[in-house]
């Protein structure tokens, strides 16, 4: 059962203890009291993260109905499928919300030519670190907040997500509201409000990035290997392990927490 729910602190200042305190808090509080007080706590420098994946689609249809003004960005590689700018049109229109397309510094073809022809086909690290990774850091400058779509359940590095983390990466605090909720969980939510999805799912694409590194899965194969096949990667890079820090909201981090 949902209760009213007040995360309190006590000041601006955000240690490992404050956030172990907020987790539990959380802990049998409702999707939506999560995004509320998220919301209400680091509005307007918060911004919500999307791919077009299942999850972010329940998140944007939360946001959509709490406060439709926040910040929805997504990155765009230039090299996404065209069902999932095809799904982005859709849910635009659907959701009311509008999007904040972030892109790399130089597109396909430069990059081709500094870094050699598809890059993304001989070290796909470096690829995701040019066209996702640094267009993120860049873009979470002067943000107190960032909302994503990390579940435990989609990777051994996401195991350990908490709800609310310190994100060491990007200097800000990282939410996931979602990071308990299983895929049942998500395909239910979006059947029960009738949101659309990524017509690529219904031709076994459980997880969908760019189209030269994503695949169909077949059946009984574990959903993430159809992303980078060839290679021993499973994240783009720009979820890293969360490591708690001090930090006042509005200024720099003042010193690391020991454990």
């Amino acid at each position: 059962m949902d209760v009213s729910f007040q995360a309190q602190t006590g000041s601006t200042d955000w240690t490992a203890e404050s956030l172990t305190a907020v987790n539990l808090q959380l802990r049998e509080v409702s999707l939506t009291s999560v995004l509320r007080w998220s919301l209400e706590r680091f509005a307007p420098r918060i911004c919500l993260a999307t791919s077009f994946g299942p999850q972010s689609i329940v998140l944007m249809h939360q946001v959509s109905l709490l406060r439709p003004e926040t910040t929805v960005f997504y990155l765009d590689t230039e090299l996404l499928f065209p069902e999932t700018y095809a799904l982005r049109d859709r849910l635009q229109e659907q959701l009311g919300l509008r999007f904040t397309r972030v892109t790399a510094d130089f597109g396909v073809d430069e990059q081709g030519m500094r870094f050699g022809p598809q890059l993304w086909a001989r070290d796909p690290d470096q690829c995701c670190q040019l066209r996702k990774v640094a267009p993120l850091r860049r873009f979470l400058v002067g943000q107190q907040a960032w909302i994503t779509g990390v579940r435990r359940s989609h990777t051994s590095e996401r195991a350990e997500a908490s709800m609310v983390e310190w994100d060491p990466a990007n200097q800000l605090i990282k939410l996931n509201p979602l990071v308990r909720w299983d895929s049942r969980q998500v395909w239910d939510y979006l059947r029960r409000y009738d949101l659309p999805v990524n017509t690529l799912h219904a031709e076994g694409y459980p997880s969908i990035g760019c189209r030269p590194c994503t695949r169909a899965v077949p059946p009984g194969e574990d959903p993430r290997s159809g992303r980078w096949p060839g290679f021993q990667k499973t994240e783009c890079g720009i979820h890293g392990p969360a490591r708690p820090r001090l930090l006042r909201l509005g200024g720099r981090p003042l010193e690391e927490q020991a454990g």
